[in-house]
């Protein structure tokens, strides 16, 4: 009897020290969350083109380049079209309040001090020498066409 009674004895010390353990992690926990300098905030990004907007937390020191790779992932993620690619490099994140500049991809989204967010497709502006070298050979190439296409359809009806 002595023997049970000292096992059970045992178990309960055992299991109450786990059980004790459990209640300082989670009230640690808590706590460590509080006071944390780390803030999580609710962000708001409207992408160009799309039905509506994406909700979701980040930490306020993440970059704004992780930001937007996040958005491009939910925005995947729920099947929304126009199709986006997932190449982060080729969006800007502007702030939906203030300012005409976007924000810089290695700044944190905390810094800008808003919750809402524009986010759109970069343009790629061709310079004068490359613009002007593609419509001349796209007007080479009309022009050669054009020829071959008169060239053939006169045979054509002179063979008649």
């Amino acid at each position: 009897m002595r023997k049970i009674r000292s096992e059970s004895r045992v178990k309960k010390n055992t299991s109450e020290k786990t059980m004790q353990k459990q209640r300082k992690k989670r009230s640690s926990s808590n706590h460590d969350d509080t006071n944390s300098t780390n803030k999580r905030i609710l962000v708001t990004v409207n992408v160009v083109g799309s039905a509506g907007p994406l909700r979701f937390v980040v930490n306020e020191d993440d970059q704004v380049g992780g930001v937007i790779d996040v958005t491009l992932k939910q925005y995947a993620r729920e099947g929304r079209l126009p199709t986006l690619g997932s190449a982060s490099e080729n969006f800007l994140l502007y702030s939906a309040n203030a300012r005409d500049d976007p924000l810089n991809a290695w700044s944190t989204i905390g810094a800008s001090g808003g919750r809402n967010f524009i986010m759109c497709k970069k343009v790629v502006q061709l310079s004068m020498t490359e613009a002007s070298s593609e419509t001349i050979s796209k007007k080479r190439i009309n022009g050669k066409l054009k020829a071959w296409l008169n060239k053939s359809l006169s045979l054509k009806i002179l063979s008649h």
